[in-house]
């Protein structure tokens, strides 16, 4: 155990140390808090004081401010595991899986490690994202969380990145370059947060797209953070069952595809299905690669 937790703390140092691999792992969430800075979150304050015109708008902007920084946290949550999996990548095109083998490391141990660093960068970053968050959300807008809010939301976070984390060890296994990788985590960290509905609601989507959409893990994962966070603040704009049902639907606080409505028990299933199908296939694959 030693070793595999040596093999973890070397990889969180050539993370850590890597700026430039830092900043895109956070590329997504940056991407989306600056449009929202520009320009989405005026367009979504004013679009919500037009449906509840009786509505304060520090409320309004409450609302506004937990439904942007909730799909920050869960954008964090994916693309950081995927930032720290490129010591795979420079692993693989160094050389160095040869200097590993000749030394008393098993291949097991250094699948453990590769795997056990991914999720312990991507929760890390993603708490440390949630603590700024929060902090934000209590001081501007006097928004503050539940305890019972809390847990559930960490808990979906953590979930978030070890499924994601899983996911990303995988496909990084198909990576064979860093141009390659840096290539793949630009794309990602641009175009994730339209497939988790956070640069635009998903509900200014045509309907196929919104369904398309919807039936992603990267959405569903998104949406119940969302549920968590924005609850506090959807009750202080209004209290009307319809409406709140209607800001839900176009915020992707829920979600249907088609007529099935994404519950969260079925988005912890999945999520958890992910943790161990991706487990399997990943570590299968990386000990295929060492050699």
């Amino acid at each position: 155990m030693n070793v595999v937790l040596d093999i973890t703390g070397r990889n969180l140092r050539l993370y850590f140390r890597d700026r430039l691999n830092l900043f895109f792992s956070l590329l997504g969430a940056l991407v989306l808090f600056l449009l929202y800075t520009l320009f989405l979150g005026n367009q979504q304050t004013e679009g919500l004081e037009e449906m509840f015109p009786q509505a304060a708008e520090e409320d309004v902007k409450g609302l506004v401010d937990a439904w942007m920084f909730a799909g920050i946290v869960g954008i964090t949550a994916i693309t950081t595991g995927l930032a720290a999996v490129n010591v795979i990548v420079d692993d693989t095109a160094s050389g160095r899986f040869r200097d590993f083998l000749v030394s008393p490391i098993t291949r097991g141990q250094l699948v453990l490690g590769y795997l056990l660093s991914t999720v312990t960068v991507a929760l890390i970053m993603t708490t440390i994202v949630l603590a700024v968050s929060l902090g934000y959300l209590a001081a501007v807008d006097g928004v503050v969380l539940t305890a019972g809010q809390l847990a559930r939301t960490y808990g979906y976070l953590v979930l978030s990145c070890v499924a994601f984390g899983s996911l990303s060890a995988f496909i990084v296994t198909f990576v064979r370059t860093p141009g390659s990788f840096a290539a793949l985590s630009t794309l990602v960290g641009t175009i994730l947060g339209f497939a988790a509905g956070s640069y635009i609601p998903v509900g200014a989507f045509p309907e196929g797209v919104k369904n398309f959409v919807s039936a992603l893990p990267f959405m569903q994962a998104s949406m119940v953070v969302r549920q968590e966070m924005t609850a506090g603040p959807m009750d202080a704009v209004t209290d009307q069952p319809d409406a709140v049902a209607a800001v839900q639907d176009i915020f992707g606080i829920t979600a249907q595809v088609g007529n099935w409505e994404v519950s969260a028990g079925y988005v912890v299933f999945i999520l958890a299905a992910m943790v161990v199908v991706f487990v399997l296939l990943a570590a299968l694959r990386i000990r295929s690669r060492i050699r």
